[in-house]
């Protein structure tokens, strides 16, 4: 059973005439470019600890299955704006699990990407907790209310955003989250 009980937060942004050498590039820029990526769901495992980029890549090898929640967004638009970002709920019992989310946009700041995945890893999360929430209120009631309710200790986020390459080569965003085991 394969329960990882680390993880890090990276991000990246890749360019080329190729959309696929775009997004090479910016897992290169992200520094897992070396890994065989496996994408995987959002639950963030029950005590996973949060590792700085530099410290998680220490525990991987150049060639190894990796998993990841990862977002990604590309464009070959000169001057769209593009981003993706990884959320994370953590809850206030390291015996449960929380939620990473993934989120991807055309058109919004990187304050706006943020956000949402934020509020969506801290909506799955809630959920599950039996932490009520009025959907249609904005994120900082939302916030506000989860932080009361104690259930959910700690909300954060990795984001990266770029803006189309104005000769129309593919551009590329990633955020991801990282599972060690």
């Amino acid at each position: 059973m394969f329960i990882p009980k680390k993880l890090f937060l990276t991000k990246g942004v890749g360019k080329h005439k190729e959309k696929l050498a775009s997004f090479e590039a910016a897992l290169r820029d992200a520094g897992i470019a070396p890994f065989n990526i496996v994408r995987v769901s959002s639950i963030l495992p029950p005590g996973a600890k949060i590792l700085s980029k530099t410290k998680g890549l220490q525990y991987l090898s150049p060639g190894e299955i990796i998993y990841a929640v990862l977002a990604e967004c590309s464009t070959n638009e000169p001057h769209r704006l593009i981003s993706a970002a990884v959320g994370v709920a953590i809850p206030s019992d390291r015996n449960q699990y929380g939620y990473l989310s993934e989120y991807h946009s055309n058109g919004e700041t990187e304050i706006k990407t943020r956000d949402k995945a934020e509020d969506l890893a801290a909506q799955m999360l809630a959920t599950t907790l039996g932490v009520p929430f009025d959907p249609d209120t904005s994120y900082d009631e939302r916030k506000e209310l989860w932080k009361i309710s104690t259930k959910i200790v700690r909300t954060s986020n990795i984001c990266q955003t770029a803006i189309g390459d104005k000769y129309g080569l593919w551009t590329t965003v990633l955020a991801t989250a990282v599972l060690i085991p």
